[in-house]
């Protein structure tokens, strides 16, 4: 082991085992970003000073929503990383496209689920489908924030080798030291996103529905491009096109798409003056 590198702590990616009965880092992840998430989106929608009114849906509409976005999470995560990923392994073994346990999501697979679930439930309700993609961004950096810091508990997703003084031997990463590449998607796709994303909702950001959602795609997309130079690629995919990785030809569309929404906002009058 060179001498500038660090061990992996000794994690048990399961928290509390009864029996059969498990509860892994990984899915406690999901479990409080989600409540988090919520809680941070009730907290939007009471402040209508931010709306420069009323919030265009009330806190019942958005509790009612939570079980819908919990699906499309999960659901898009999964699908995503089953088609995005490692088509082949899931055609050969289906039923393992179920073992939901065994770790396996696609970032840009939950994406896609979450907007499946906006749209489905504001046509439902009759509420406005920007507002609340609006509200699910912001708060979604939460989960990504929490998700990333299970991939690390979990010694999974780790970097590409490295010489810096933080590198890390992680178990099954074999002997050389690897840039903690969780740790930096966890920093930027969720703690400075959310950060930023903050300081467009302070300064009205609600009020041009559909700007927080484009802000979210752009930074996103740009702090996920930026990790995978550090990321080790998928095994089964390795590098793509000039040394591109999936992640990165995934998040270029979702950019271009958040710019397309940031344009639309600013172009439309705001909700009010």
């Amino acid at each position: 082991m060179p001498l500038l590198s660090l061990q992996f702590p000794d994690f048990d990616p399961v928290l509390i085992a009864i029996g059969p009965f498990q509860i892994r880092w990984y899915a406690l992840a999901y479990i409080v970003g989600i409540l988090l998430g919520w809680f941070y989106a009730r907290a939007l929608i009471r402040n209508e000073r931010l709306w420069g009114g009323p919030a265009p849906l009330t806190l019942a509409d958005f509790d009612d929503f939570v079980l819908w976005v919990t699906l499309g999470i999960i659901l898009g995560g999964r699908i995503g990383y089953v088609l995005f990923y490692n088509p082949a392994h899931f055609i050969a073994h289906p039923f393992e496209a179920l073992e939901l346990w065994k770790g396996g999501m696609s970032f840009h697979g939950g994406f896609i689920g979450c907007v499946l679930a906006v749209v489905l439930f504001a046509r439902s309700r009759g509420v406005s489908i920007l507002s609340l993609g609006d509200l699910t961004c912001a708060a979604g950096t939460i989960g990504l924030f929490l998700g990333r810091i299970a991939n690390f508990i979990n010694g999974e997703l780790w970097g590409r080798p490295t010489d810096v003084g933080w590198g890390m031997v992680f178990p099954g990463g074999g002997p050389l030291p690897r840039h903690p590449s969780q740790l930096y998607e966890a920093a930027l796709e969720g703690l400075v996103l959310g950060i930023v994303l903050w300081l467009f909702i302070r300064s009205g950001a609600l009020k041009r529905p559909g700007f927080v959602i484009g802000a979210f795609a752009v930074g996103y997309s740009v702090a996920r491009i930026v990790c995978e130079f550090f990321r080790e690629p998928d095994p089964q995919l390795g590098f793509l096109w000039g040394g591109l990785t999936m992640g990165m030809l995934l998040s270029v569309p979702l950019m271009l798409a958040g710019f397309a929404f940031i344009a639309a906002a600013l172009q439309r009058p705001p909700l009010r003056a």
